[in-house]
């Protein structure tokens, strides 16, 4: 495979998932992607804005969440997010501390 079809077949990919997280499983809450993953929505967010950023193209972090969500990041957690127990809260703080640390 060529090197720019290997890149528009991961651009493709990467295209996918955030459909699928923000169509397809809305249910599936970022605390349980954490806890599970080590990874949710808001990460991916992150890491295209540190992408746009290593560019030399600014972005905040709230830029990129809206341009992930496809809306305001409070208009998502107002119409999709949920409480959460305090035992998954508690894991939550494990699994950011680990795989986050102080990026967040």
């Amino acid at each position: 495979m060529d090197p720019q079809t290997e890149i528009e077949l991961q651009a493709a990919a990467f295209r996918r998932l955030p459909k699928h997280r923000m169509e397809d499983r809305t249910d599936a809450q970022n605390i349980d992607l954490m806890n599970l993953a080590g990874f949710c929505r808001n990460c991916l967010s992150r890491w295209y804005q540190e992408a746009a950023n290593e560019r030399g193209i600014e972005m905040t972090k709230d830029e990129a969440r809206e341009i992930y969500y496809g809306m305001p990041y409070d208009d998502w957690k107002a119409s999709h997010q949920t409480e959460a127990s305090p035992e998954k809260q508690a894991a939550f703080k494990t699994a950011f501390a680990e795989n986050v640390g102080d990026k967040g």
